[in-house]
């Protein structure tokens, strides 16, 4: 692995760090589906979201979206890599 390979593993790392962290706060009271995503900003900070649930399904919001809009209320608007994690052990389709 190359060096500039391995920088880029770390830096992946640091996102699903941030969305398995962010995971932990998501209101997945109704469907016990916790998911965080972890997005960088293309000046480098990492900002977490997770999923926050509604009865009514129609607004409840999304981790990425989280994300997104935390990043964009501090400012930030360009983005150039983001990490989602769920709690399950394979991918529900």
């Amino acid at each position: 692995m190359s060096e500039n390979e391995a920088l880029r593993a770390s830096e992946y790392e640091s996102l699903i760090a941030a969305a398995k962290s962010a995971r932990e706060n998501a209101h997945a009271a109704y469907s016990n589906f916790r998911v965080g995503a972890g997005l960088r900003a293309t000046s480098g900070r990492i900002f977490g979201g997770c999923n926050v649930e509604n009865a009514t399904y129609g607004l409840t919001i999304c981790a990425e979206r989280v994300a997104i809009v935390k990043a964009i209320s501090e400012g930030e608007r360009g983005f150039d890599a983001i990490a989602v994690v769920a709690d399950t052990d394979f991918l529900r389709i």
